[in-house]
C-alpha cells in the first residue's frame, strides 16, 4: 500500500477517568480500510491521543504503508512529536520547565514508530464536522462508556 490518512482521536470522561482511543484508516483513493478503537479504565486524555496514534502507526507498518499522514485534533500530539521531542531528548527528558516530561514511555514509543516510517502530521480542528475525525470521537466516546 503506497500512502494511507488516519484520523485519530482520544479522550477520558474526567481526567483522570475512564478513556478511548481511535482511528480511522483511509487508502489514497479515500476508501475507508479499517477502524479501530481501545480504552483504559483509569488514563488521562493525552494518555488516550497518543495511543490512538501509535496504534494507528503500529496499523499503517503491518500494511507496508509507503507514506502515512496523522490527522490528529491534538495539538499536544502534534507539536510534541514535530518539535518538543527533539529538545526533551537533548534535556534528558525534561520540558522547558526542567520538570520530567509526562508519558514519557509513550512518547519513546511513538518516536520508535515514527523513526521507522515516512510519516506526517497534520492537525485538524475537532468538533468541526470533518467526518472522519468525527467518526473517531464517536468511538473514543463509545469505549469510555464501557467504563462507566
Amino acid at each position: 500500500m503506497s500512502m494511507i490518512t488516519i484520523y485519530t482521536d482520544g479522550g477520558c470522561s474526567g481526567n483522570p477517568g475512564p478513556g478511548g482511543w481511535a482511528f480511522v484508516a483511509l487508502a489514497q483513493n479515500g476508501a475507508m480500510i479499517a477502524c479501530q478503537s481501545g480504552g483504559e479504565r483509569q488514563t488521562t486524555n493525552n494518555r488516550m491521543e497518543l495511543r490512538a496514534v501509535i496504534s494507528a502507526l503500529e496499523f499503517a507498518q503491518d500494511m507496508s504503508a509507503e507514506s502515512v499522514v496523522i490527522c490528529t485534533d491534538s495539538q499536544y500530539v502534534k507539536n510534541g512529536i514535530t518539535d518538543w521531542i527533539r529538545k526533551w531528548k537533548i534535556n534528558g527528558w525534561k520540558n522547558s520547565k526542567k520538570e520530567a516530561v509526562k508519558n514519557r514511555e509513550l512518547w519513546e514509543e511513538l518516536d520508535d514508530k515514527v523513526s521507522h516510517d515516512r510519516v506526517s502530521f497534520r492537525w485538524v480542528k475537532g468538533h468541526a464536522g470533518i467526518e472522519f475525525n468525527e467518526k473517531c470521537d464517536q468511538m473514543v466516546r463509545a469505549e469510555m462508556e464501557k467504563f462507566l
